[in-house]
């Protein structure tokens, strides 16, 4: 039986402190100080016990379908000096179809990654499981696109601050070609390209992600298994990405192309007075 670890007054305190802030500048669409201020020693458990404050405070109404998986490349890694991924949680009302305009002053400090999509077909077990089982659970892939947004000024983060801003996730777009595993010949080899109004801005590849993106898969599976919420049928799990992030411009459409995976377009509306979240 899992049971929850007492956190001392302080460190709850800080908790708060955080989660007020971020949820603040969400609210008011202004990118806040960081929060790791708050909390010079903070660990990952720290961030993850903020990002679950910041889910309750804006939860009420929202239908939770999936999970993102950040910080899966290497570079970024070691640019962060991380030596972990990390994972946040994905709702309805963070989903947009292929080409519907996304408002761009939902967003604070929007940044474009693509990557694959998971959907499960089937639930995975509360233990942990292996590629060959994830791939066994996997329905579908298309291809996708994150819009990475930052409630942290200047995208100035460490861990602690990404992971606290639930991974800094924005909204996300799926593609409309489904396709399974065994449909792909090779999805680590697979290439990826983003361009904006037809210039190349991003390129990489599966082996980006993990080495495949199915390992990325696995490592969440591992870590909601072990948290006691396993990954169920039907959850949307967004691998990480595949190449750079670029910064999104206002009024803009960004296209990723994957390799068997076709592509998917994010477009941007124009910013307006009185932005929102």
């Amino acid at each position: 039986m899992t049971t929850t670890p007492t956190v001392d007054p302080t460190r709850r305190a800080a908790h708060e402190a955080a989660a007020d802030r971020l949820v603040t500048a969400a609210a008011t669409a202004t990118p806040c100080p960081p929060v790791r201020e708050l909390l010079p020693d903070a660990t990952l458990d720290d961030g993850y016990a903020v990002q679950r404050l910041v889910h309750e405070r804006t939860s009420a109404g929202r239908q939770r379908v999936g999970r993102k998986i950040g910080l899966t490349s290497e570079a970024v890694q070691r640019q962060m000096g991380v030596d972990t991924p990390d994972l946040g949680m994905l709702h309805a009302d963070m989903a947009y179809a292929d080409g519907e305009t996304i408002p761009y002053d939902r967003l604070l400090q929007p940044r474009i990654e693509a990557e694959v999509a998971f959907v499960l077909g089937a639930d995975l077990p509360p233990r942990p499981v292996t590629a060959d089982e994830v791939s066994a659970a996997v329905d579908h892939v298309v291809a996708a696109i994150e819009v990475c947004a930052s409630r942290i000024a200047d995208w100035n983060i460490t861990l602690f601050d990404t992971v606290a801003d639930n991974a800094s996730s924005g909204v996300f777009v799926m593609g409309d070609e489904r396709r399974t595993l065994g449909e792909i010949d090779d999805l680590a080899a697979a290439e990826m390209t983003v361009t904006c109004e037809g210039e190349a801005v991003s390129a990489g590849s599966g082996a980006a992600c993990m080495g495949h993106p199915v390992n990325a898969v696995v490592w969440l599976a591992n870590a909601m298994a072990e948290q006691g919420d396993p990954l169920r049928a039907g959850e949307i799990v967004l691998s990480g990405s595949l190449g750079p992030l670029v910064a999104a411009d206002p009024d803009s459409t960004y296209e990723a192309t994957i390799t068997g995976l076709g592509s998917v377009r994010a477009v941007f509306g124009p910013t307006t007075e009185g932005a929102s979240s």
